[in-house]
């Protein structure tokens, strides 16, 4: 079985060309969890899937969370996965990609940088505070495609400073909370500068921080657009694992489009061997 593992500004994944592997599609929630644990596997925050398109796209992109869930869309993961169509030839310099929440059109800049249009905001809610022992925090909430891709955005004071144990239980408690009946992956931000913000993500089906979040980052640029605390142009995010541009296209109250741009890096490109995975395969 052969893979490629990427990241795009640290967000990292597997990549499987199921064109040619042809298995099963019910075993890779357990291919994801083996595969995807750091310590005993090649290790990711998440599996991505090349399919046949069945609704006009070039491929289809299925995605697996590493915990197995499966993921609606991702951003970093679309701009990864648009690198590895262009070169493995399943698609041109522009391409549309089949997700669970729609179609994402990619675009190559150049050898290593990427731009996606993410799903467009099904649901924006400005002011959805939420609760957390006792202490109320401004909260809007944003769900990206159909089926939505649910995101929670929230302003931290001094975020990149903020105790990392403590941001933690924070963000398990609100990705879990009542307020978000499928979860939530939670964005915490701190406005740093002019179209300029610092970004941590708690992503659901990860259950932790993880070094970047395309669709997250998207969320919080689309809500602060509208909010008119950024101009929703090359607006710049700032994460553990490098810089993401969002452009928010504003129309009245909505955002009609959200594109990403940011960088992709193939680490590596091999053959899974893990003993584990096949032996429980027999």
């Amino acid at each position: 079985m052969k893979f490629w593992k990427m990241n795009g500004a640290g967000n990292d994944f597997i990549i499987l060309n199921n064109l040619e592997e042809r298995l099963p599609r019910e075993d890779f929630p357990r291919i994801a969890r083996i595969l995807c644990e750091r310590h005993l596997s090649i290790g990711a925050d998440g599996l991505m899937v090349v399919e046949a398109p069945t609704e006009g796209g070039d491929f289809k992109m299925l995605f697996f969370n590493s915990d197995g869930s499966v993921g609606e869309m991702c951003g970093n993961g679309a701009r990864c996965i648009c690198r590895y169509g262009f070169e493995n030839g399943l698609a041109r310099e522009a391409q549309a990609v089949e997700t669970t929440a729609g179609l994402v059109i990619g675009q190559r800049i150049n050898e290593r940088l990427y731009r996606v249009r993410l799903n467009d905001p099904t649901t924006i809610r400005l002011d959805s505070p939420v609760e957390v022992d006792g202490v109320r925090y401004a909260c809007s909430y944003v769900e990206l495609g159909d089926p939505g891709l649910p995101h929670a955005v929230i302003p931290y004071h001094d975020l990149e400073n903020a105790d990392p144990h403590e941001l933690r239980e924070l963000g398990r408690k609100l990705r879990w909370h009542p307020a978000f009946p499928k979860g939530a992956n939670v964005n915490f931000y701190e406005l740093v500068g002019e179209d300029r913000i610092y970004e941590r993500t708690f992503e659901r089906g990860v259950e932790d921080f993880t070094y970047a979040c395309g669709t997250g980052t998207g969320s919080v640029v689309a809500v602060l657009t509208l909010q008119g605390k950024v101009s929703g142009h090359g607006v710049r995010a700032d994460m553990r694992g490098g810089t993401l541009v969002i452009d928010a296209e504003r129309v009245h109250s909505q955002i009609t489009e959200l594109h990403l741009t940011g960088p992709t890096n193939v680490v590596c490109k091999g053959e899974v061997t893990d003993e584990l995975l096949f032996s429980r395969e027999k």
